[in-house]
């Protein structure tokens, strides 16, 4: 017995030893010049945690935080010049772990984005932009070693577009916008979609009530700017094509109604994910007691661009005035020449896929059968978020939603709705509804095909930290007036760079309290009586965000827009630009500067509408 417990105890011993001999580090795949990174240990010799030491750039450093735990941190740490380098963890004087670090010039993370934007905007043509942008993102993440440029290439497909597909957030956009082109494939066979526009033909019998509706119909659908973006820009297409409005301009009135109102309403897909960001960023400022939905629900006053934004859309559409490239297109397509639309000289076109959605049977054209299915999947979504969200109020239960799981849930609520109305009505037979539904689904698939491309060079950004550097670079002097309008401004270039309003959102709101936070308390002002710049640093996060979404080419909900509503994409960022501009730049200069410097928000957004309105005045032109 003495000598079984014996040898027991000597194999625990050399077994644990032989674990404790072979710490490993856990290192960034990519690090930036001047960026602060993280390296991590683990599998070392938890009794002498503190003893352990990092050697970075010939420097000896200590562990942040040494304990017995099961990961030493290793926090703050720079490098200074780019090269080739070896993080090395010692212990009494000896390297018992060694990790590369490929080590890049702070700039060269910005290329990817600015490449893809810049060639999408020169060539006109997105998805080989964005094809090149991954690829030089993968090439830059391999150290521009030239042996690698053909193992670069292959990652495209290999890593980040297979990452990207299996993403589940991903995943379920996919198939949620699959199962809406194929709604809509099935309520245009049926004649639905014709029925909506024969009845809207009877109301709206000018260029700018078409548009007025198309507005209405775009804040209507508040709760998610996907599913807003797909049912307009598909349902209100017939109409303003019969009355000769570009889809660029569609595609505007669609895009810039969208995310607006989908952060700013109470209850949205976005609010859910917003009030959890911020819950991370407040949760670690004891000071401030207010819950991340109050925190939430007070920042909507200092959301300027998407209040501007709104006013802005319903403006242009009303007045029936417009400036810059759009004013030319509005002329052209009233001239019957419309030049943005999807043409195979500019790239892809859906035109085929448009001949194929015709009715089957336009004497039995009711809007009857295309309301009933997108009614059914707009109440089957909301069901969809309070059943799987929690709390005791409606705030509170939409908030914690799984707005995926309700998005796919409505979304076959309508398609299965669409089935069912076109069979019995005996309008289709069931292979012929199932045709349909198909035509309507590879409406989709060039969309699907950029929005993968757009994830996969998100995740190149990603990788190699663009967000940080530009905190980096642009977040170094934050007086404490001015934090929310730095704040704006790095969340606007980050949405645009990466092409992503959610992904800005993720990266900055579990560190924008914190930072306001601090740099408030260095300046004595860490106190109620200041709170309004949290409010405004929490509501310029989602401001920037969306902003930057609005000018970005490589943005998914800009894509949508542009698919949607059967618009040339380049066209629809180039005539959507200066609109965007013009309103950000009111929004920043007469709605984020002053309430940094306290002046009530209730004062500056009459203001900054007046501005609005004023803008339009002036430099609109109306379209005949």
């Amino acid at each position: 017995m003495i000598k079984k417990s014996i040898l027991l105890f000597v194999f625990t011993l050399i077994a644990s030893s032989n674990l404790n001999a072979n710490p490993t580090l856990t290192t960034p795949s990519v690090a930036l010049t001047g960026v602060t990174f993280s390296i991590s240990a683990s599998g070392y010799d938890l009794e002498r945690s503190c003893d352990y030491r990092l050697e970075l750039e010939g420097n000896f450093i200590e562990p942040s935080a040494c304990s017995s735990e099961e990961v030493i941190e290793f926090d703050f740490l720079r490098f200074t010049e780019a090269s080739s380098e070896s993080a090395k963890l010692i212990l009494d004087g000896n390297v018992v772990s060694e990790e590369a670090i490929n080590v890049l010039p702070g700039w060269v993370s910005l290329l990817p984005p600015l490449i893809s934007i810049l060639m999408a905007l020169l060539f006109r043509s997105v998805v080989p932009a964005l094809f090149l942008g991954i690829w030089i993102g993968s090439y830059a993440i391999t150290g521009f070693q030239t042996d690698s440029i053909l193992e670069s290439l292959l990652n495209i497909t290999s890593i980040y577009v297979k990452d990207a597909l299996a993403n589940p957030d991903h995943a379920a956009i996919i198939i949620f916008s699959l199962m809406i082109g194929g709604l809509v494939g099935i309520i245009s066979k049926n004649g639905g979609m014709q029925g909506i526009v024969n009845n809207l033909s009877r109301f709206v019998s000018s260029s700018n009530r078409a548009q007025l509706a198309t507005s209405s119909l775009g804040v209507a659908i508040f709760f998610d700017d996907y599913a807003n973006t797909l049912v307009v820009g598909n349902t209100m297409r017939k109409v303003t094509d019969s009355l000769k409005i570009s889809r660029a301009k569609l595609a505007f009135l669609v895009d810039a109604t969208a995310a607006p109102i989908a952060c700013v309403a109470l209850i949205t897909t976005w609010v859910g994910y917003q009030v959890g960001m911020i819950d991370i960023s407040v949760s670690q400022i004891s000071e401030i007691e207010q819950s991340a939905y109050s925190l939430y629900l007070n920042s909507i006053l200092y959301s300027f661009y998407p209040l501007f934004m709104l006013l802005f859309v319903f403006l242009v559409a009303g007045t029936g005035k417009d400036f810059g490239m759009m004013y030319q297109y509005e002329i052209a397509a009233r001239s019957g020449k419309d030049p943005s639309l999807q043409q195979k000289s500019k790239g892809y076109t859906n035109d085929d896929e448009t001949k194929q959605l015709e009715p089957a049977d336009p004497s039995k054209a009711r809007a009857f059968n295309a309301f009933v299915p997108i009614l059914m999947f707009i109440l089957s979504t909301i069901a969809g978020l309070y059943s799987t969200g929690e709390g005791e109020n409606l705030q509170d239960i939409i908030g914690s939603a799984d707005a995926y799981t309700a998005l796919l849930w409505g979304s076959l609520a309508g398609v299965l709705t669409g089935f069912t109305l076109t069979i019995l009505q005996q309008i289709l037979s069931l292979e012929e509804t199932v045709q349909a539904w198909y035509e309507g689904v590879k409406f989709m698939i060039f969309a699907i095909i950029v929005l993968i491309l757009a994830w996969s060079l998100a995740q190149t950004t990603e990788i190699l930290q663009t967000a940080n550097y530009l905190v980096s670079i642009l977040g170094e002097f934050l007086p404490v007036p001015l934090i929310p309008t730095v704040i704006f401004l790095l969340s606007a270039a980050t949405a645009f760079a990466t092409g992503s309003s959610w992904g800005t959102m993720g990266i900055f709101y579990p560190i924008v309290i914190p930072l306001a936070w601090q740099i408030m308390f260095l300046n004595g002002v860490a106190d109620m009586e200041h709170i309004h710049i949290i409010y405004s640093s929490v509501a310029c996060v989602i401001c920037g965000a969306v902003w930057g979404d609005h000018c970005s080419p490589i943005s998914d909900t800009t894509i949508m827009s542009s698919m949607a509503s059967g618009c040339n994409h380049i066209d629809h960022v180039a005539t959507q630009l200066p609109y965007a501009l013009s309103v950000g730049t009111i929004a920043l200069l007469l709605g984020t500067v002053p309430t940094g410097y306290g002046v009530s928000p209730l004062i500056m957004i009459p203001v900054g509408l007046l501005t609005v309105f004023i803008l339009l005045s002036i430099f609109g032109k109306r379209v005949e």
